[in-house]
């Protein structure tokens, strides 16, 4: 099983987000991310035995009980692997939210669990767009990016998210939610 751990921005958030994208999704053809997909993901497993997941899920919920909802809020542009080769376009996260701890403690969590984690290291932010494969000069939509501000808001729980490849729109993964934990 294909699964993530992930903060899943809050609807105004999320509809902020998309409404101020919506205009300018012609000007490209990415592959945009659909607004009910936008999250900031803290762990990636490639693949996990199914028995394992219920574990994976316990040890996380303990390894988060003493960290609480802080704020947080979308805001800037990050671009992935740089902006003159562009691949990933994403927006950055500001705010007080302990993302960094909480990718630690969700990847510690896999590994205690015998999960393998992708080791990318951890840059916080939400995806918005995909070139298709094709490096691409992103200046322009950087620049457009670093002028959003999106609502804040409270970060107040950590979602366990299956992703079945090719089973959603367009081809697109479908997510399932296996698990949200409160902090």
């Amino acid at each position: 099983m294909r699964i993530f751990t992930a903060v899943i921005p809050s609807p105004d958030a999320v509809d902020h987000l998309d409404a101020f994208l919506e205009p300018r999704r012609a000007a490209a053809d990415f592959r945009w991310t659909r607004a009910e997909q936008l999250h900031l993901t803290l762990a990636f497993m490639a693949s996990v035995p199914e028995p394992r997941v219920d574990d994976y899920v316990d040890r996380l919920a303990e390894s988060l009980d003493d960290i609480t909802p802080a704020p947080a809020q979308l805001a800037g542009a990050v671009v992935f692997p740089n902006v003159a080769e562009g691949r990933i376009l994403a927006t950055g996260l500001t705010g007080t939210a302990p993302f960094a701890q909480l990718a630690v403690r969700a990847r510690n969590a896999a590994v205690v669990s015998g999960i393998e984690v992708d080791g990318q290291r951890f840059r916080p932010h939400v995806t918005v767009a995909r070139t298709g494969g094709r490096p691409t000069e992103l200046t322009s939509w950087v620049r457009l990016l670093e002028t959003y501000e999106g609502p804040e808001w409270s970060v107040g729980a950590v979602a366990v998210v299956a992703s079945h490849l090719g089973e959603g729109a367009r081809r697109t993964p479908r997510y399932e939610t296996l698990a949200e934990i409160q902090l």
